[in-house]
């Protein structure tokens, strides 16, 4: 039997599912990613079997609209229905000086009128490529899977993908890019890697409402 788990990044997912929104017009952010992610088993092998899904993400607390956190908790909730296993990152704010401004300032600071000096406050996802590297190294250092498949097309994680390849010659790893998220330099990584396309997500979709354990009944937002 070929145990698979999934490592999902969940923003790398989310900004996929936006450009859906943009490029073909379906709305799918009622996603079942345990759904979406069976039906790629075929692509791995007859003898694979779905073992674990683990979803990385982050509460957006920086926008300051409950609405935005209560979303994406119910959301979560969900996934977790389903034996997703969810491990949340946070981020973090960081000073920026617009590049723009600073060229311009150099060349004429006199006419420079702004009310930031140009800077701003900049919120960047934290922890998230680190959780998703070391979450890859504790489930084969484990033997707690034999195939690993990593839904991102962020070429952040190559370095672990390369030190686990070198280390556990023995499993096997992929890529599942996301739709519009292709990227060449991952795929020559690890060949065999393929794309989700835009019908995979329109055909896995969450029930309205979705049945918690407990009872309790979460529906879909409008605007989804």
């Amino acid at each position: 039997m070929n145990r698979v788990n999934f490592l999902i990044d969940g923003f790398n997912l989310y900004h996929s599912i936006i450009d859906l929104g943009r490029i073909h017009n379906l709305r799918v952010k009622w996603l079942n990613i345990r759904s979406m992610c069976s039906s790629f088993l075929y692509l791995i092998g007859k003898d694979a079997r779905l073992a674990e899904i683990y979803y990385f993400s982050a509460f957006a607390h920086h926008l300051n609209d409950p609405g935005v956190i209560k979303r994406h908790q119910d959301y979560i909730e969900c996934l977790k229905s389903t034996g997703i296993i969810s491990e949340m990152a946070r981020f973090k704010p960081k000073d920026v000086t617009c590049p723009l401004h600073y060229q311009m300032a150099k060349s004429a600071p006199k006419d420079i009128k702004c009310p930031l000096y140009g800077k701003f406050v900049k919120h960047e996802e934290k922890e998230t490529d680190i959780a998703i590297a070391a979450r890859l190294f504790e489930i084969i250092y484990n033997n707690k899977c034999d195939t690993v498949v990593l839904l991102t097309g962020d070429t952040d994680i190559s370095p672990a993908v390369k030190t686990c390849n070198s280390l556990f010659p023995d499993k096997h790893l992929l890529f599942a890019f996301p739709f519009h998220r292709h990227n060449r330099e991952l795929e020559l990584l690890l060949p065999g890697s393929f794309r989700i396309h835009a019908k995979a997500y329109s055909r896995h979709l969450f029930p309205n409402p979705v049945q918690m354990p407990d009872g309790r009944k979460i529906y879909k937002p409008t605007s989804w």
